[in-house]
């Protein structure tokens, strides 16, 4: 586990999936809370977790331990924005 942590620079990794993922997470609490995604696109949203999602089987091809859980946790809280974008519309 260590050398999976330590190789090629997986400790970078792990902070730029840190800072990138909590980037999230005020845009996912504000949504919760005020049950409002004006302003928010769809199809921004639709294009990020896509890209995120590729990501993710990228880091899963390079078993690369920060890309797999960085981009996991960016999906899923895209995902709940995706959610309330698309209840919206209906």
């Amino acid at each position: 586990m260590l050398d999976l942590l330590f190789n090629g620079g997986e400790v970078i990794g792990f902070v730029a999936a840190f800072l990138t993922t909590i980037a999230f997470i005020p845009q996912v609490l504000k949504v919760l809370k005020t049950k409002s995604v004006e302003g928010l696109s769809l199809t921004t949203y639709l294009l990020y977790v896509s890209g995120v999602f590729l990501w993710f089987i990228h880091g899963v091809n390079l078993e690369s331990l920060s890309m797999i859980i960085g981009n996991f946790v960016s999906i899923i809280l895209t995902l709940i924005i995706l959610f309330f974008i698309i209840k919206s519309k209906k």
